[in-house]
């Protein structure tokens, strides 16, 4: 009897998300899973799971690509004085920045959704 999911393992996030195979055996990496929302709402959060109590602020819902999300992540640290990253289309600040994080996209013109955890 085989597995079909992988339950454990110490290579990190060496795992398709779509079909759960190592990314070597994955047969769907040709296509790309949308990370963006349909409705085009951006939504700030705080998360804090998995952090070990420290939290960031989570920016998704952004419809741009790629390397105008780096620029876009990069002009958010420098107002918020702060240090982030920009993982599969999500813009993570360190710490709760999400007050900041709304006046940004505000001066921008741009309505955002603030979420409570």
């Amino acid at each position: 009897m085989t597995l079909s999911r992988l339950v454990y393992s110490t290579n990190g996030d060496n795992t398709c998300p779509r079909c759960h195979k190592s990314l070597y055996k994955c047969n769907c990496r040709y296509q790309p899973i949308s990370t963006t929302n349909s409705d085009g709402v951006i939504r700030v959060q705080k998360h804090t799971k998995g952090r070990k109590g420290s939290g960031v602020t989570i920016i998704e819902g952004l419809t741009i690509d790629t390397a105008e999300l780096k620029k876009l992540a990069k002009e958010i640290k420098l107002y918020c004085g702060t240090g982030g990253t920009v993982k599969s289309g999500i813009i993570e600040i360190q710490g709760d920045k999400r007050r900041e994080i709304k006046t940004f996209f505000k001066q921008l013109g741009i309505h955002v959704k603030m979420l409570e955890n």
